[in-house]
C-alpha cells in the first residue's frame, strides 16, 4: 500500500488494490484534494483511520446531457413544495450532512477535519451547495467540489422526505445547462440507481474528466 509523504503525489490509479484504496496518508490541504481531485481520486475515512485515497474499479456517476428526471420527482418539483437555493448556506448544508442520522451508519465519516478542509475550498470557488428549504428552513440539500467540466458529489442529506432527491436532480439540471460532462457520484448505492445514476470503469472515468 502506498503511503503518502509531504510531495503531493498519487500512484498510477492500476496499482489500487481490488476494492478501490489508492493511497494512505498526505493531508487534506486544498492543494492536495484539488490535484485528487482532477485526476479521478477523492478521500473517504473514518475518524479512527488514516486518510484513505480511493480510485474506484467502477464509479458511479450522471450524465447531464442525457439525464431524464425519474417521472416521480418531476411531479413532486411541479407540486413546488420546496424552494431550491444555489451555494447561499454551504457551511448549514455541510453540517447537515455531518449530523444527519442515517441508518445502520455508526458515527460520521464527515470528521471536523474533513468538514475543515471544505469550507476552505467553499471560501476558494470550488466547493458549492445546493440548499432545499420548505417554509423558511433547511430540510436538505448536497455538497461537492466544482471542477469546471465535472463535478464531484461529496454527501447529502433530508430533514423531510424528497429533498435531498429534489437537491440531486437541481443540480443535474444545473450541470446540464452550463455543459458539463458528468456529475460524479462517486460510490454505488440504490438511492442514487434510483435517481438515474449508473456506473462506469475507471477508465472510461479518467477519460472523461481528462478531456480524451
Amino acid at each position: 500500500m502506498y503511503i503518502l509523504t509531504n510531495p503531493i503525489y498519487f500512484p498510477p490509479h492500476e496499482t489500487a488494490t481490488e476494492d478501490g484504496i489508492l493511497a494512505l496518508g498526505g493531508d487534506l490541504s486544498v492543494e492536495r484534494l484539488l490535484f485528487a481531485y482532477k485526476n479521478g481520486v477523492f478521500p473517504w475515512f473514518n475518524e479512527d483511520e488514516p486518510i484513505i485515497w480511493w480510485s474506484l474499479p467502477m464509479r458511479m456517476v450522471v450524465d447531464p446531457k442525457n439525464y431524464k428526471i425519474p417521472k416521480t420527482v418531476r411531479n413532486l418539483m411541479n407540486r413546488n413544495i420546496f424552494q431550491v437555493s444555489y451555494n447561499q448556506s454551504f457551511e448549514q448544508v455541510i453540517e447537515g450532512c455531518k449530523t444527519i442520522y442515517r441508518k445502520d451508519q455508526v458515527g460520521s465519516w464527515l470528521t471536523n477535519d474533513m468538514k475543515e478542509a471544505y469550507l476552505k475550498l467553499h471560501q476558494l470557488g470550488y466547493a458549492k451547495s445546493i440548499e432545499v428549504w420548505q417554509n423558511n428552513q433547511l430540510v436538505g440539500g448536497l455538497y461537492g467540489v466544482d471542477m469546471g467540466h465535472f463535478f464531484v458529489g461529496e454527501s447529502m442529506f433530508s430533514r423531510v422526505s424528497n429533498a435531498s432527491k429534489i437537491a440531486f436532480v437541481w443540480l443535474v439540471n444545473h450541470l446540464k445547462t452550463n455543459g458539463y460532462l458528468l456529475l460524479d457520484c462517486q460510490i454505488h448505492n440504490h438511492y442514487l440507481e434510483q435517481l438515474g445514476a449508473f456506473e462506469i470503469t475507471r477508465e472510461s472515468y479518467l477519460k472523461i474528466i481528462q478531456h480524451q
